[in-house]
């Protein structure tokens, strides 16, 4: 696991990094690279001893299932035991894309990045400089990345080279991708049960999924796979997050803070008073979702103590934004927050 950071904003360079970071996943290093998402951490998902890396690094239980990452639906199948219909719908519809697919996994592969589970979460990421790696790895005998967010387990994903760098230290091989365009993590359907289930929300809105698919996604089952960032502690910063009605939120900050306020941050649409820790969100939830984490370490930076964030529209489009805010204010009531990117 050594390695420069390196840019990819350079076209001359940018195919010399790429080969460089496929051959160290080959080679069954780890390599941090951007996804229009967030930020992963990779290693090459056919070796467990690879995997283990990655949760040796992210200080993750073993169990925790990861993300695979492939170039294509044909790398996607090379992991299942079976295609379900269902996955061959939303592949077709939204690959490359914010999608993860968990479909019954081929026995004997990639057992360590699936958690021990006999199901297995594959996405192809919208990314140019995540598929041109999964590309240029695939010519190397490397099927799949399993890639979870390049973050501490439990804390803040990172939407931008200088999150990862924060994380991990200049050891770290790093493809330099720029901002995620997206900024929340992908949305997760179990294509193992039928209607397929929303295991997770993403800014691929469910109503989309739903058009794709001909019926509503029902809800989690009680025998539905473990899948990533589904625990009920997730996406913990520093600070304490605190989420708050409008309303509520307007009394609280309608006069500058008292002393014992000075070390809380405001993250809202309304406007407080002067002298408070206050960053703006963006009315429009693709822009919200785009900086929520950012902001998020931007408040620890700060220093803040608590976050009082104003609760997001109970509306679809802000679906995804408002399961990442209410995972990470449990953090604040849970002493040994387990959250799984």
């Amino acid at each position: 696991m050594s390695g420069p950071a390196e840019s990819t904003k350079d076209a001359a360079a940018a195919d010399a990094a790429i080969q460089v970071a496929a051959q160290a996943l080959a080679s069954g290093e780890l390599v941090a690279f951007p996804t229009e998402t967030v930020y992963g951490l990779g290693a090459r998902a056919d070796s467990d001893e690879a995997v283990a890396r990655i949760f040796a690094a992210k200080g993750r239980p073993a169990e925790h299932p990861l993300i695979v990452h492939v170039a294509s639906i044909e790398s996607a199948r090379e992991f299942a035991a079976t295609w379900p219909a269902a996955a061959e719908v939303l592949a077709r519809a939204f690959w490359p894309g914010p999608l993860t697919l968990i479909v019954p996994r081929r026995p004997q592969v990639a057992a360590a990045a699936a958690g021990g589970q006999p199901t297995i979460g594959l996405r192809m990421p919208a990314h140019p400089v995540a598929l041109a790696l999964l590309r240029a790895a695939a010519q190397r005998g490397v099927a799949g990345v399993a890639g979870p967010s390049a973050n501490r387990f439990g804390r803040v994903s990172p939407t931008c080279a200088e999150h990862v760098r924060a994380e991990f230290g200049p050891q770290l091989r790093l493809l330099d991708g720029g901002a995620c365009a997206v900024g929340i993590e992908s949305a997760i359907v179990d294509c193992t049960h039928e209607p397929p289930a929303l295991l997770r929300p993403g800014q691929l809105e469910r109503r989309r999924i739903e058009a794709a698919l001909g019926v509503p996604l029902a809800l989690p089952a009680a025998d539905s796979p473990r899948a990533s960032g589904t625990l009920e502690a997730h996406y913990a910063p520093s600070a304490s997050v605190l989420l708050l009605e409008g309303p509520d939120l307007a009394v609280r900050t309608a006069h500058p803070p008292a002393l014992a306020d000075r070390g809380v941050g405001v993250y809202s649409r309304r406007v407080p008073a002067a002298g408070w820790l206050h960053r703006p969100m963006p009315g429009d939830p693709d822009a919200a979702a785009q900086e929520l984490f950012a902001a998020l370490r931007w408040f620890d930076e700060a220093a803040a103590h608590e976050i009082w964030v104003e609760r997001v529209p109970a509306t679809a489009a802000w679906e995804g934004i408002r399961d990442r805010l209410q995972r990470a204010a449990a953090a604040r009531t849970d002493p040994d927050p387990s959250p799984c990117p």
